[in-house]
């Protein structure tokens, strides 16, 4: 693949718009860019949940939905095009009853909390569904196809199951939520 960009400040967007990948003109405050930008944050966000200690499986898997997220920007960039293949979809369905499996099941609330891996991974689910929520409003307004919008809502399910995996490296465990009648003392 040949050098794409050779000129970072192009100053195109001075006067509030952004080029689409077919050269279409649009605001920078329109539907689909807002979805591209949600999307660069939460893979920026798994970028640096990389950055901490954990399983090399996870991290192989975390460096996979880079790249898938990576093709999920560049098909909200190309109205119409695809690039996220349900193959994707279906590779993190896999991983979720992997990961899924090896944990206790829930009998409470938990916090989006414990180690900093966990957190981050927190961070990361919260800001796919964000993302997921843009998609849809983009959805709502212009055809999108089903895939981009099925990888988001399996992508924060994931995560919250790897901060749990995450929350049990060396021995942690989730955080679990008390209500404040249960912190009084009162019965549920």
């Amino acid at each position: 693949m040949g050098n794409r960009l050779s000129q970072i400040a192009t100053r195109t967007g001075d006067a509030g718009t952004t080029g689409l990948g077919d050269n279409a003109r649009v605001s920078k405050n329109s539907l689909r860019v807002h979805a591209m930008g949600e999307v660069d944050e939460l893979n920026s966000h798994i970028g640096l949940l990389l950055c901490e200690d954990m399983p090399a499986d996870v991290r192989t898997l975390l460096v996979e939905i880079q790249h898938q997220l990576f093709n999920l920007g560049g098909e909200l960039s190309i109205p119409g095009y695809e690039l996220l293949k349900p193959e994707a979809v279906l590779a993190l369905d896999e991983a979720l009853a992997t990961y899924n499996e090896q944990l206790p099941r829930l009998q409470e609330f938990i916090l989006p909390a414990g180690n900093r891996a966990a957190s981050q991974a927190h961070v990361c689910r919260t800001v796919a569904r964000r993302a997921e929520r843009h998609l849809v409003a983009l959805g709502n307004e212009e055809a999108i196809k089903e895939a981009p919008r099925q990888y988001l809502n399996r992508l924060s399910d994931l995560m919250f199951v790897l901060a749990r995996v995450l929350n049990r490296m060396n021995g942690g465990d989730d955080v679990y939520w008390k209500s404040e009648r249960l912190q009084q003392g009162g019965q549920e």
